[in-house]
Formats: structure tokens, C-alpha cells, sequence
């Protein structure tokens, strides 16, 4: 793959906007492992292989477990592989990130909001919302990935 652009070069400022983001996110009310975990399953919805690579080495360094990355993407068939909060994470991740078919409906509102405080939820979504720009940087400009 070749890059088309270094984005972040061509426009520090808008770079480093979404880097105040980022850092807020990991500043925020989630612990950072969930927040990690959601970052990669977007990345694989969203077909981003700088991420996907990027995501599943940052979870590879505090240890989550290798069959949690192996069924990721699967992972309503995981079974207890994955937490009942991060499965709410993951469902709503999926719901905000394929909002054209689900409209993000008042069902996925709820489940989510069952699971996190009015903040982690928002925190949740800011986080949601930044992986689909990010995702959609390293599609378009095709950003290889560091282990490729």
C-alpha cells in the first residue's frame, strides 16, 4: 500500500485537534483497555489497517488476552470472553459506527446507558466518534501500517 497523503503533516493543526480529543478520551471516565478494545472493533467495521494494527498492539502491551483479539470480531458469539460491559461497549460502538442502518436506535440507547453513567456514555461516544474520523484519515490517505 503507498501512502497518499501524510495528513498530519499537511495540516498540523486539524491533526492536533483530533490529538486534544484523544488525550481527553484517555483522560476520561473508561479505563483505557475498553477504550481500546472499542478503537479495534471499529477499525475492523471501518477496514482500517493502520489501526487494526496499531489497536491490536496497544491491547497486546497490557496483556488482554489473545482469544479476546481473535474473537473480536465475532464477539456476540464470544460467550464470557468478553465482560457484560465491554459486550455494551462493543454493541453500542457498532450501532454509532453503522449509524446509516441502525439510526442508533432508542433499544441500543437504552442497552447502553444501562451499562454506563450518563458521563462514561459520552466519554464512550466522543471515543466512537474520533476512531470513525481516524478511521476514515487512514483509509483515505491509505496510512500502511507500522508492522506491515
Amino acid at each position: 500500500m503507498t501512502q497518499r497523503l501524510d495528513y498530519a503533516k499537511a495540516s498540523p493543526a486539524g491533526f492536533n485537534a483530533f490529538l486534544a480529543v484523544h488525550s481527553a478520551v484517555y483522560k476520561g471516565s473508561l479505563p483505557k483497555g475498553l477504550v481500546d478494545l472499542v478503537y479495534l472493533r471499529i477499525s475492523q467495521i471501518n477496514g482500517c489497517a493502520f489501526c487494526i494494527d496499531m489497536h491490536t498492539r496497544d491491547l497486546l502491551k497490557i496483556d488482554t488476552r489473545v482469544a479476546k483479539l481473535a474473537l473480536l470480531s465475532v464477539w456476540r458469539e464470544g460467550g464470557e470472553t468478553f465482560t457484560p460491559r465491554e459486550r455494551a461497549a462493543l454493541a453500542w460502538a457498532e450501532s454509532v459506527t453503522r449509524v446509516i442502518d441502525t439510526h442508533v436506535s432508542d433499544d441500543d440507547y437504552a442497552a447502553a446507558a444501562a451499562e454506563f453513567s450518563a458521563e462514561e456514555l459520552a466519554d464512550l461516544t466522543y471515543a466512537i466518534a474520533l476512531m470513525n474520523a481516524f478511521n476514515r484519515f487512514g483509509v483515505a490517505f491509505r496510512t500502511p501500517p507500522a508492522g506491515a
